[in-house]
């Protein structure tokens, strides 16, 4: 190979390889474009935001506070055939009613925190 074929062979390598930065660029420009379009689309198709006057206030009464209670089970019906959900009563807490008032359990000073605590525990 001579001086000449070997500078034919660069400039067409150099070429090439400026050919590909070329088709990266425009493959980047195009899903850039792609990208902006879409989420101009997704934003044109959202709800409006609620102005000031709709957004939720607090109740006349302030805060809503949780309410805990202790519920006492509904007895499960004694038959001989097997009933079907829809045939019993209620459905998650319809069934259930007011328990007594029984307070949590707390702990007591000088009671373990947990098993294996290294504590005497309540006696």
């Amino acid at each position: 190979m001579n001086a000449m074929e070997t500078a034919d062979l660069a400039a067409g390598r150099g070429a090439m390889g400026a050919g590909l930065v070329v088709a990266g660029i425009v493959v980047l420009a195009l899903l850039i474009g792609m990208f902006l379009f879409g989420s101009r689309r997704v934003r044109a198709n959202d709800s409006r935001r609620p102005r000031p006057e709709e957004q939720p206030r607090m109740p006349e009464g302030g805060p809503v506070r949780e309410v805990r209670e202790h519920r006492e089970p509904e007895e499960m019906p004694r038959t001989d055939e097997r009933l079907t959900p829809h045939e019993l009563k209620g459905h998650g807490n319809a069934g259930t009613r007011t328990g007594a008032g029984e307070g949590r359990p707390r702990w007591h000073e000088g009671g373990s925190g947990g098993f294996g605590s290294g504590g005497p525990g309540a006696h």
